[in-house]
């Protein structure tokens, strides 16, 4: 997975805060899905590589509960961002591992509850008709 992670970082395209980053998801059937960070002039248009992975994923037709592990590298081995760690709540299960990488091989892991213990979920969303 290392070396795999650290070869896609060749695709990110970070021309403007030089931040690479790769991500691979895997899928409880064994199905990866690869995605890169893409920055553009306007950072609310870019996205980042674990919600690129994730979302290609849906794409394909994986849903909630689908997902085993998302692997992800940089430079210094970050964990996701807030936007992609809601994204994760979203579309994966608490025991879902996250493990980072360094790009010397370091990594650390995680449970995606251990990473948003206090995490917004559609549970948290009430709907309420008389409001």
């Amino acid at each position: 997975m290392k070396e795999r992670l650290l070869d896609l970082l060749k695709n990110s395209s970070s021309n403007y805060y030089n931040y690479a980053v790769s991500s691979i998801i895997v899928c409880n059937d064994g199905k990866t899905f690869e995605g890169v960070n893409v920055e553009t002039s306007s950072p609310g248009a870019s996205i980042c590589a674990e919600r690129n992975a994730l979302f290609s994923a849906i794409t394909k037709g994986y849903k909630k509960g689908d997902f085993k592990e998302i692997h992800v590298m940089s430079k210094n081995g970050v964990y996701p961002c807030f936007i992609c760690r809601q994204a994760l709540v979203d579309f994966c299960d608490n025991d879902t591992k996250i493990i980072t990488y360094d790009i010397n091989g370091n990594t650390k892991e995680v449970t995606l509850k251990d990473l948003t213990p206090y995490g917004f979920s559609d549970e948290d969303i009430v709907w309420n008709q008389d409001l």
